[in-house]
């Protein structure tokens, strides 16, 4: 089934910036020591989004690779045109949709990546086929998503204030079982990495931004919570009062980003 998913280029970067800054680890270091990619290697990273990832692979392979990131909203390829810009034009940027057909030939690409984006996949065995048929053989798939326990303050924090179920989220109730199984039958050999990176929080505002920033990103997925914008502001003004009461407990508040990565070798 089809996932609802509009992410804004703000959205994206709000979360972003909070992780850097109250984040104990960077994923894209992780990332980079769990695959390694090749000098001289064709990447391709499916669902870019503003070009992190494509940044990441340029820096540490120092330019000598061929990337290519595409995806399927404008404003987020448009800020990924720029990120490419400031490195000379490091890196290429497409429109691709990965419920479409991929406008590449056969055995195009040594690694693909796609990162926190392959859960909103209409259909995953489709998806997975198109990426096994642009890798050349022994080419890799690399992707990240949440895990079941990932980030459990968030979701404690939001039915606290709300009093309501929090609704299946397309990662953490998709990534680590329908989605691994499917790369499993589709791929020769998957390997499982585990990243976990404590966000502390000494007061509730950044917790907050990433809520807002987290809710409006999906907000077709939390109907059950809120439909108006009226409704959206009461829901986070209880949630703000519940995470205060948390952290007036504990002194602080650590939510733990659990993602799981996926080496899957064709």
């Amino acid at each position: 089934m089809a996932m609802e998913y509009r992410e804004t280029s703000r959205d994206l970067q709000t979360r972003i910036a909070i992780h850097a800054r109250f984040g104990a680890r960077d994923i894209d270091p992780w990332m980079i020591d769990v695959i390694r990619p090749a000098r001289g290697s064709a990447i391709l990273d499916v669902g870019c989004g503003a070009g992190k990832q494509c940044r990441a692979f340029y820096e540490h392979l120092e330019g000598e690779a061929e990337i290519v990131g595409g995806d399927v909203s404008q404003e987020l390829l448009d800020e990924a045109r720029r990120a490419a810009g400031e490195l000379g034009n490091g890196f290429s940027v497409q429109e691709l949709d990965f419920n479409r057909p991929f406008p590449f030939s056969d055995e195009r690409f040594d690694l693909v990546s796609c990162c926190f984006a392959i859960y909103y996949a209409a259909d995953i065995p489709f998806t997975l086929r198109e990426i096994h048929r642009v890798l050349r053989p022994g080419g890799r798939l690399f992707t990240t998503g949440p895990m079941p326990e990932n980030k459990r303050l968030f979701y404690e924090i939001i039915q606290e204030a709300t009093g309501r179920p929090i609704p299946p989220m397309p990662g953490s109730s998709r990534y680590a079982s329908e989605i691994l199984d499917a790369m499993r039958r589709q791929f020769s050999k998957v390997e499982v990495h585990i990243f976990e990176n404590p966000l502390v929080f000494p007061d509730v505002g950044p917790f907050v931004a990433y809520t807002r920033a987290s809710l409006a990103e999906d907000r077709k997925l939390w109907t059950g919570l809120f439909r108006a914008p009226e409704e959206f502001e009461s829901v986070m003004r209880a949630v703000e009062s519940a995470a205060e009461r948390r952290r007036q407990q504990n002194g602080k508040l650590v939510m733990t980003k659990v993602v799981g990565g996926f080496v899957a070798a064709k």
